[in-house]
């Protein structure tokens, strides 16, 4: 069997999607939370049809780059953490407190929870569903964990973070058995902010997570991704990322919260190998091609990096993937990037 290729979510949106997008706005104070609620109901209705078409080309992106199991691209989210919060209750998009976000790689006024946080009526089914028709491959349905999703927004309830994200968690297991039961395979939990705040990530985001995933089947894969940050623009060398250090104090205790596949990165900077040899069970979806740079990565450089990889890990338990999602890239070089990612990985 070759090893098998994945995407992590984001993916650049088609010209025609005429909606806001967290990847080509500036992250500055002027950036509009409020957007899509200020569209009027037929203006969405027409959207969503364009939206629908969006997500079929964004699959079918991915399966001609040869990519075994595709996102949506994420071509709905306005904002990959917003989105999903205007379908919990307890969220006020309209009350907006300053936050300093990412280890104070940037700082805005976020949206703010001031009451009970709990599920509406399940959407991600509906986006699945959508991204499903479009092929034959399992789509993998992303969803921002607790612990990112604090880190983005602001608490004006809850009488601490512990107590905060694990409502989240709970709110978040809601709309993952609503994927499973409309046959979603694989569902991924994306945790960055694990890699900027480890003590947080141990105290209580290790529990969170498993919370998000309460009574999901074994016939599910469970996927966790974490990465060390988006730069503000495309080759920018200079961007404080998050320690790479941390994921040797962090991938055990993820793969005991029961995860099925931690997906790190490993192209924008190398990892030490022997991280591999520290998860005894779990498969590693590895970032082999970088996202915030223009630069195509070859097949022989991606090839060889997933061949040293395979000195510390069984071939079965290898997956390939982009550090993160693609949103930043032109799509012609996403769509570059996908093949060569592709033609590496199922050579070997």
């Amino acid at each position: 069997m070759p090893i098998l290729t994945t995407t992590i979510g984001a993916y650049p949106k088609p010209s025609y999607v005429n909606l806001p997008d967290w990847f080509s706005a500036e992250r500055t104070n002027d950036y509009d939370f409020q957007s899509l609620n200020k569209i009027d109901p037929e203006e969405l209705q027409a959207l969503e049809a364009v939206l629908d078409k969006a997500t079929h080309e964004v699959v079918q992106d991915q399966v001609e780059a040869g990519i075994d199991i595709p996102t949506d691209g994420e071509v709905r989210r306005e904002s990959y953490i917003h989105y999903h919060c205007r379908q919990l209750n307890g969220y006020n998009p309209a009350k907006l407190t300053e936050r300093v976000m990412r280890s104070g790689s940037w700082i805005a006024p976020v949206p703010t929870f001031d009451g009970p946080i709990s599920a509406k009526a399940p959407f991600l089914p509906s986006d699945f569903a959508v991204a499903q028709a479009a092929t034959d491959r399992p789509i993998k349905v992303t969803i921002p964990g607790p612990l990112t999703i604090s880190d983005s927004t602001a608490n004006a309830y809850y009488p601490d973070d512990k107590a905060w994200c694990a409502d989240m968690a709970a709110a978040l297991n809601a709309e993952v058995l609503a994927l499973v039961d409309a046959g979603c395979k694989y569902i991924q939990i994306d945790e960055p902010v694990f890699a900027r705040y480890p003590e947080r990530a141990l105290d209580y985001g290790m529990e969170n997570l498993a919370r998000c995933f309460v009574n999901v089947p074994d016939s599910v894969t469970k996927v966790m991704h974490m990465c060390c940050g988006y730069p503000d623009v495309l080759d920018n060398e200079d961007y404080a990322k998050a320690d790479r250090s941390v994921y040797f104090d962090l991938v055990k205790g993820i793969e005991d919260a029961g995860i099925d596949a931690i997906s790190i990165e490993d192209a924008h900077r190398h990892n030490d190998l022997r991280l591999l040899e520290k998860i005894e069970k779990a498969t590693v979806i590895l970032g082999v091609v970088a996202i915030a740079r223009s630069r195509v990565e070859p097949v022989e450089e991606i090839q060889s990096r997933l061949q040293q990889a395979l000195n510390h890990i069984d071939k079965g338990r290898l997956m390939a993937a982009p550090d993160c999602g693609l949103g930043m890239l032109p799509r012609e070089i996403a769509i570059a990037k996908m093949r060569n990612l592709s033609a590496a990985a199922h050579a070997l």
